[in-house]
C-alpha cells in the first residue's frame, strides 16, 4: 500500500533504492537534503504521501494565485510547472511534525502570476505539480491547472420582447457570454430574482432558457438574464413580456320593452365585451353588441259611450231619466273607461206631476246657459286674434331642443313670384331670397319617344344674402349656449358652419376641410324651418375610446341639433385616410348617443341593421346618408398586417433665422384635409414656411415604428445636432390616429451666419415597410407662401348655401328626372340603369329601400360633384338611359 503513495493514485509514485543518486534538484537546493538518512522511528521503506495537494485556481485580473502542497514523511518537496522545476527561491517551506505518527511534515507554497501564464497562452494550459522525496523514494501530486479568469461583455443570445395570449407557454432563451470559469445564469423579473423553487410555473432549462409553463397576467413584466462568475456580472437587455387577454362577449341581456306603446316598433338587447374584458392590447370582441328586432304592441282602445236611450215617462216626482252604455267601443288593451254618468235625470211636467212652476224655472235656466256660452265664444275669438300664430310655425316650436320657430310672411303684392323667408331678428342667422320653382302635377311618367324630358327654366335668380359674419357667429353661438348639447361643441366659429333651412334644402361647408352637409329638397317638412349647424371637433375635445387594433380614420364631425329626424336622408361628406380593402379592414361608422357613449351604427360591407344610415366609401372621402343628425366618426380595425393608412408628410422650417440654429419640422399627419388645415394654422403662428410638396406614405399595421433621418448635408456649411443616426415615432402613437400633430424636429447649426442656402435629403420610412424621401433645397431668406397649394378651388365659397343655389341640378329638371326614372321603365330604362351609368350599381339595394331611388342617386351626385360637377356628363348619362334630347340638361348656371 505504501508503495502506491498516500494519495492512493497508482502510477503516481516512483520508488528509488537507497544510496542511489537523486534526481536533479532545482538550482540552489541543499545537497544534504538528498542524503538517505531516515528519520528515527520511521520505516525505511515508507514513501511520502500528500496531506494537501494543489488544486485548480483562476487568476482574477492581475492578482497572483498561490499553490500549496503538504506531505509526510518528506525530506524535500518542490513544484514542477509545465515540466520545468520552479526555482528554489520561489518556494516558501514550512516544517512540522505529525503528532499522531511523529513523522516529519513538510509544506511548500509558490505563487503564480498572470505574466507566467500568459507566456504559454495558446500553446497549452498552464499546470503545476508537487514532487516529494523521502528516503524510500518520490511521490508526485495531482496536476493543478492555473487559468486566467474572464467574462466577455456580449451575450451570445439575449431574450426578446414578446406579446402572448394568457395561458400560452413562453420560452425566453439566454446564452451567456463566453467566460472562464463558465458563467452561472439567473433571471430577474422587474429587477427581482426569479426563484423556480418558489414558483412551480417557472423553471430554467440546462441551456439557461427561462420557461413559463402558462402565461399569467402577473407575468407581464420586464425580464433580464444575468450571467456572473468570479470576474464580473453581466446583464442582458431587458425583454418586455406582455400577456394580453382577448375580449369575450357576455351573455345577452333580456329584450327591452317595445319602443312604442301602440303599433309597430322595435326592441333591443345588448351584450358587453367583458367576459373577459380585453387587456394589454388584446383583441376586441367581433360582432355586434346590440341586436334589434321588430315588435308590435296592441294599441289601447279607449271606451266611448253609446247613444242615450229615450227619456222615461215623467214620474210622480216631476223627473224622468235616460241611460247609456260604455260599449261603442268598449275599452280594451288597457284603454281608458268612459268618463261621465251612465244615468241622466231631468225635471218634467205631466199629469202625474204636482208642481206648477216647473216650466218657468226650466226656461230661466236655458236662457242663462245660452248667455254663458256666448260669453265664452267671445273670449276665445278675442284671444285668438290677439296672439294667434300660423299653425305650421306653432308646430315647429315643439321640435327637439335647439330649433328656433320663425314666421313665414307673404311676399309683396307687386312681385308675386318672390318668396321671402324672413326669420325673427332675435333668432335667424340668414335670409334666402329667390324664385320658387312650383311642383308640376303632370303625368306620372313622360313618354320617352315624345317630347322633351329636360326643358330650360326661366330666368329666375337665386341669391344668398349674408349679414356680418362676426355678428352671425356670435349670435348663433349665443343661442346654442342655451342648449344642453352645447357643452360638447367647440367654442368659436372657425370650424363651424350654420344656416337656416326650409323644404328647399341647402348645404353647409367648413372651408379647407373637405367636410360638408347636404340637406336635399323635401328633407325638411314643408312649413318647417330648421336651424342646422356643422362642426369639426378637435380630437382633444372629444374622447373616442378605441379597443384592440382599432384606429380613427376620419375627423370627428357633428351636425345637429342632435336627434333631428329628417324625412329624407342628408349626406355628410368628410375625408378619410384608409386604404380600404375587405380582406384587410373592418370599417365601422360610429355615432355618439345622447348619453355620451359611442355606438356602431353601420359596418361597411355588411348588411345594414337599420335604414337610418348608409355610407358610400371612396378613395379619399366617405358620404354618409343619415336621417338623424348627430356626431359621427369612421373607425377601422385591421384584419391583417397588410392593412395600411395614408400618412401625409409635410416639412416646415422658419422663414427667418436670427440665430445659428435652424429647425426643420417633419409632420406625420393623417391624410385628411382638416388635419392639414390645423397644422397650417399652427405653423403660421410659429412663422414657418413650407419646404417642398407634401408626400403620401402608406403606414402598415406591422407594429414597426416610423423612422426619420437627414442625409447629404454639406458638412462645410452645416452640422446636425442630432446625437443618434435617426429619430423614431412609436407605432401606436401613429396607428391610433388620436394624436393629430405628430412631428420630429431636426436641429441644424450653421457654421457661418452668412450661410443662407441649405441642401439635404430627409428620409422617412417604416421599419420593414415603405419610405419616402424629401430633397430639400431652399433659401432661408425667402418668405413662406401657403396660398399656392393649401386652398383647393372646390372649397372656395360661402360656408352655407340655402335653396336652389346649393345645387347644380335645377329644381324643375330634378323633379322631371325623378318622376321619369322612379317607376320601372321598359327595357330597363329606369333609375337602375342611371345608377349603373354613374358607377353606383353597388348600392342598388339601398336606393331601392327609399321612396325615391332616383332622388338618392341625384343627391349623391350633388354631394360628390359640388360645385365643379359637370352637368353635361350627367345629361349624357340620362340620355344613355333612353331619353331624347338629354343635352338640354346642360343649362347654364345663370338659368339655375
Amino acid at each position: 500500500m505504501l508503495g502506491r503513495g498516500a494519495s492512493g493514485h497508482p502510477g503516481r509514485h516512483e520508488r528509488w533504492p537507497l544510496l542511489v543518486a537523486e534526481p536533479p534538484l532545482p538550482t540552489g537546493a541543499q545537497q544534504s537534503a538528498t542524503v538517505a538518512n531516515p528519520v528515527s522511528g520511521a520505516s525505511p521503506d515508507l514513501l511520502p504521501h500528500f496531506q494537501l495537494e494543489p488544486e485548480d485556481v483562476y487568476i482574477v485580473k492581475n492578482k497572483a494565485v498561490s499553490l500549496a502542497c503538504r506531505a509526510t514523511p518528506a525530506t524535500q518537496i518542490y513544484f514542477k510547472c509545465n515540466g520545468e522545476w520552479v526555482h528554489q527561491g520561489d518556494h516558501v517551506t514550512q516544517h512540522s511534525t505529525d503528532r499522531s505518527t511523529g513523522l516529519p511534515v513538510m509544506e511548500v507554497r509558490i505563487e503564480v502570476t498572470r505574466q507566467q501564464v500568459e507566456k504559454i497562452f495558446g500553446l497549452e494550459e498552464y499546470w503545476c505539480q508537487c514532487v516529494a522525496w523521502s528516503s524510500s523514494g518520490t511521490t508526485k501530486s495531482q496536476k493543478a491547472f492555473v487559468r486566467i479568469a474572464y467574462l466577455r461583455k456580449n451575450f451570445e443570445q439575449e431574450p426578446t420582447a414578446r406579446e402572448v395570449s394568457i395561458e400560452q407557454g413562453i420560452v425566453l432563451p439566454c446564452r451567456p457570454p463566453e467566460g472562464i470559469p463558465p458563467a452561472e445564469v439567473e433571471w430577474l423579473r422587474n429587477e427581482e430574482l426569479v426563484d423556480p423553487a418558489l414558483d412551480a410555473n417557472v423553471y430554467v432549462t440546462p441551456e439557461h432558457s427561462l420557461v413559463l409553463r402558462q402565461a399569467r397576467l402577473a407575468d407581464t413584466a420586464n425580464y433580464t438574464c444575468v450571467a456572473k462568475n468570479i470576474v464580473a456580472r453581466r446583464r442582458s437587455a431587458s425583454a418586455a413580456i406582455t400577456v394580453y387577454v382577448n375580449g369575450g362577449w357576455s351573455t345577452w341581456t333580456q329584450w327591452s320593452g317595445c319602443s312604442t306603446s301602440c303599433g309597430r316598433g322595435w326592441q333591443k338587447r345588448s351584450r358587453t365585451c367583458t367576459n373577459p374584458t380585453p387587456l394589454n392590447g388584446g383583441a376586441f370582441c367581433e360582432g355586434q353588441n346590440v341586436q334589434k328586432t321588430a315588435c308590435t304592441t296592441l294599441c289601447p282602445v279607449d271606451g266611448a259611450w253609446s247613444e242615450w236611450s229615450k227619456w222615461s215617462v215623467c214620474g210622480a216626482e216631476c223627473t224622468h231619466w235616460r241611460s247609456r252604455e260604455c260599449s261603442e267601443p268598449a275599452p280594451r288593451n288597457g284603454g281608458q273607461d268612459c268618463h261621465g254618468p251612465e244615468l241622466d235625470t231631468r225635471n218634467c211636467t205631466s199629469e202625474l206631476c204636482s208642481h206648477e212652476d216647473v216650466a218657468l224655472y226650466v226656461g230661466l235656466v236655458a236662457v242663462a246657459v245660452c248667455l254663458v256660452l256666448l260669453l265664452l265664444v267671445g273670449v276665445l275669438v278675442y284671444c285668438r286674434k290677439k296672439g294667434g300664430l300660423d299653425a305650421d310655425v306653432a308646430d315647429s316650436s315643439i321640435l327637439t331642443a335647439g330649433f328656433q320657430p320663425v314666421s313665414i310672411k307673404p311676399s309683396k303684392a307687386d312681385n308675386p313670384s318672390l318668396l321671402t323667408i324672413q326669420p325673427d331678428l332675435s333668432t335667424a342667422t340668414m335670409t334666402y331670397q329667390g324664385s320658387l320653382c312650383p311642383r308640376q302635377d303632370g303625368p306620372a311618367k313622360l313618354q320617352l319617344p315624345n317630347g322633351h324630358l329636360l326643358s330650360p327654366l326661366g330666368t329666375g335668380r337665386h341669391t344668398l344674402h349674408h349679414s356680418s359674419p362676426a355678428a352671425e357667429g356670435a349670435d348663433f353661438v349665443a343661442r346654442l349656449s342655451t342648449q344642453s348639447y352645447f357643452r360638447s361643441l367647440p367654442r368659436g366659429t372657425n370650424n363651424m358652419a350654420y344656416g337656416t333651412f326650409n323644404f328647399l334644402g341647402g348645404r353647409l361647408m367648413i372651408p379647407n376641410t373637405g367636410i360638408s352637409l347636404l340637406i336635399p329638397p323635401d328633407a325638411i317638412p314643408r312649413g318647417k324651418i330648421y336651424e342646422v349647424y356643422l362642426t369639426l371637433h378637435k380630437q382633444e375635445e372629444v374622447r373616442l375610446p378605441l379597443a384592440g387594433c382599432q384606429t380613427l380614420l376620419s375627423p370627428i364631425v357633428s351636425c345637429g341639433p342632435p336627434g333631428v329626424l329628417l324625412t329624407r336622408p342628408a349626406i355628410l361628406a368628410m375625408g378619410h385616410c384608409v386604404e380600404a380593402s375587405a380582406e384587410n379592414w373592418s370599417i365601422r361608422l360610429k355615432k355618439q348617443s345622447c348619453e355620451g357613449t359611442w355606438e356602431d351604427v353601420l359596418q361597411l360591407g355588411a348588411e345594414p341593421c337599420t335604414e337610418l344610415y348608409y355610407c358610400q366609401l371612396e378613395a379619399q372621402a366617405c358620404y354618409i346618408f343619415t336621417e338623424q343628425l348627430g356626431r359621427f366618426a369612421l373607425v377601422g380595425e385591421s384584419l391583417s398586417m397588410a392593412a395600411s393608412k395614408r400618412l401625409k408628410l409635410v416639412l416646415f422650417a422658419p422663414a427667418a433665422c436670427p440665430s445659428l440654429e435652424y429647425n426643420i419640422r417633419v409632420y406625420c399627419l393623417s391624410d385628411t384635409q382638416d388635419v392639414l388645415k390645423e397644422v397650417i394654422q399652427l405653423e403660421k403662428q410659429l412663422g414657418g414656411q413650407l419646404i417642398g410638396a407634401p408626400r403620401v406614405l402608406h403606414f402598415k399595421d406591422s407594429y414597426h415604428n416610423l423612422r426619420l433621418s437627414i442625409h447629404d448635408m454639406p458638412s462645410s456649411l452645416w452640422k446636425s445636432k442630432l446625437l443618434a443616426s435617426y429619430q423614431e415615432i412609436p407605432f401606436y402613437h401613429i396607428w391610433s390616429g388620436l394624436q393629430p400633430f405628430l412631428h420630429c424636429t431636426f436641429t441644424l447649426e450653421r457654421l457661418s451666419p452668412s450661410t443662407c442656402e441649405l441642401a439635404c435629403k430627409i428620409w422617412v420610412w417604416q421599419v420593414e415597410g415603405d419610405g419616402q424621401s424629401f430633397t430639400v433645397n431652399f433659401n432661408i431668406a425667402k418668405d413662406a407662401r401657403f396660398s399656392d397649394w393649401l386652398v383647393p378651388d372646390s372649397e372656395v365659397g360661402a360656408p352655407a348655401l340655402v335653396g336652389p343655389s346649393a345645387f347644380k341640378i335645377p329644381f324643375l329638371i330634378r323633379q322631371k328626372i325623378i318622376s321619369s326614372l322612379d317607376p320601372p321603365g321598359t327595357r330597363g330604362a329606369d333609375w337602375r340603369t342611371l345608377a349603373q351609368k354613374l358607377n353606383l350599381d353597388s348600392h342598388l339595394s339601398f336606393f331601392a329601400s327609399k321612396p325615391s331611388p332616383t332622388a338618392m342617386i341625384l343627391n349623391l351626385w350633388e354631394a360628390r360633384h359640388f360645385p365643379n360637377g359637370n352637368l353635361s356628363q350627367l345629361a349624357a348619362a340620362v340620355a344613355e338611359v333612353g331619353k331624347q334630347d338629354g343635352a338640354l340638361f346642360a343649362v347654364s348656371e345663370a338659368e339655375c
